[in-house]
């Protein structure tokens, strides 16, 4: 009979923090830009080059160590983390070893209904690498170190998820509160959130845990999802066979899905950390930490309360506009323009989805102002236009963010709403439907739907459908 295994995952996140510059040197974070120009002697290593510590870096640090349940390590520095490797320009990476930032924190997670507590081991900062371009045609490598410098914090769990499930949901919480903090915005695809799982197997109700392995490469949640079922498969078939599992560092190739193996798991003595010499010491006071706890936002689970609360939003509609800060701030501002709050949730719960789902988008690539949406609210509340041209005018403000009380102007959209005009299309409709006439006199309801959507179609869908209605059961 086989035996009954249970998983055993950690998680080593790393977040690209949003400021407008580097860690410790005035070049530009921006993502993308030419190879190479968005560096300086400090970025790239030059020999005498000093660093100096970015202050929004600490801040946002903090910030993100309190919203996790953190102690913040009130007197912390900088260390060095000594290797070689082509994108790593000093041949050493300024991190924390000895006293990270923040300590001993937690979030809770919940998956199918139950709630559970994970770990956070630690917080610290440190400085991104650049990055490896292989080029196939000349068979080299080229450096960009665009990205070398650019701040991070990784965040270490402790070993305390047993599921693909719980891995994607504590991710997904720490998306969720870095983003609302406005530290990150978190991209998965652009690697400003990039996770490596430690995973290892034990038999259900073994104490000890079994040797793990690291995976990295992984810049989906599906790909994390896939990359944890498969290395577990992989782990177990090792003991069930006889053999042993090795501590290696393992790369994950979601096209093909399959791991291999990269390198042995080198032990922190292997790179000779000691305290960076070139930074001083962060001494944070009371007072900043204060400063910094009454600057934190409402998070979602307080802003999902306070929608059903003021607003009178149903849950579901709470849950979906809370799901990423983006359609959150998008739903206040146009309700603070005087909208309906359920016709905006509405329309970013039904039409926006559906464009973001058609251009697979993600919320945080939403273009359009609250301002237009408003407008475009006012427009069919006050039956200047009706909802079915509302929906082609809101396709074009999400794709363009044109102002839609222009826009229905020009292209004369607005609802017919004369009676005369109306009155004498109908008349037309009625004179060249004639059996449709008489199956609606013979009881036949759904006959007059028929007439209306004629009627639709000879008004270029501009007609008041309840004005088109009245006139129509008028003259039948």
């Amino acid at each position: 009979m086989s035996k009954a295994y249970e998983t055993v995952i950690g998680l080593e996140v790393h977040v690209e923090l949003a400021t407008r510059t580097k860690i410790f040197c005035g070049c530009s974070t921006a993502f993308g830009g030419a190879p190479n120009t968005h560096t300086c002697p400090v970025c790239t290593g030059m020999p005498g080059s000093l660093p100096v510590l970015n202050k929004e870096v600490v801040n946002k640090a903090i910030a993100v160590g309190l919203a996790t349940n953190c102690t913040i390590t009130q007197n912390c520095k900088f260390d060095r983390k000594n290797y070689f490797y082509p994108d790593n320009p000093q041949n050493y990476q300024i991190s924390q070893l000895y006293y990270p930032i923040c300590r001993n924190g937690k979030v809770e997670i919940e998956v199918d209904g139950k709630k559970k507590w994970i770990g956070i081991h630690e917080i610290h900062m440190e400085e991104d690498a650049g990055k490896l371009v292989h080029d196939p045609y000349t068979d080299s490598s080229l450096v960009d170190y665009n990205r070398s410098g650019v701040p991070l914090i990784e965040i270490v769990s402790e070993p305390d998820m047993r599921s693909a499930e719980e891995v994607i949901a504590y991710l997904d919480k720490l998306r969720m509160t870095i983003q609302y903090l406005g530290a990150s915005d978190c991209k998965l695809n652009e690697g400003s959130m990039r996770a490596d799982v430690n995973l290892s197997i034990r038999e259900v109700g073994a104490e000890e845990f079994g040797t793990r392995t690291e995976m990295k490469n992984l810049n989906s949640f599906k790909a994390i999802a896939r990359a944890i079922e498969n290395e577990r498969e992989r782990q177990i078939d090792l003991l069930e066979s006889g053999e042993k599992v090795i501590q290696e560092t393992r790369r994950w190739d979601d096209a093909k899905e399959y791991s291999y193996a990269m390198r042995s798991k080198e032990d922190a003595q292997d790179y000779r950390y000691f305290p960076d010499p070139d930074l001083v010491p962060i001494l944070i006071s009371d007072a900043w930490l204060d400063e910094i706890r009454a600057k934190q936002p409402e998070f979602r689970e307080e802003k999902k309360a306070r929608y059903q609360e003021e607003y009178g939003l149903p849950e579901y509609d709470a849950d979906i506009l809370t799901g990423t800060k983006k359609l959150a701030d998008i739903f206040e501002e146009t309700v603070a323009l005087g909208a309906n709050p359920k016709k905006v949730s509405n329309w970013l719960m039904v039409e926006t989805m559906r464009l973001l789902k058609e251009h697979e988008m993600d919320a945080e690539d939403i273009t359009f102002s609250a301002e237009n949406l408003a407008k475009l609210i006012k427009l069919v509340d006050s039956q200047a236009i009706n909802s079915s041209v509302a929906k082609e005018v809101f396709e074009i403000i999400f794709d363009k963010d044109i102002d839609p009380d222009k826009y229905v102007e020009e292209k004369g959209l607005k609802t017919v709403n004369d009676e005369g005009a109306l009155r004498a299309t109908i008349e037309k409709v009625i004179a060249d439907n004639p059996q449709s006439v008489e199956d609606y006199r013979n009881g036949k309801e759904k006959a007059i739907g028929f007439l209306v959507g004629q009627t639709m179609k000879a008004m270029k869908g501009k007609a008041n459908p309840g004005m088109v209605n009245q006139i129509l059961k008028e003259l039948l």
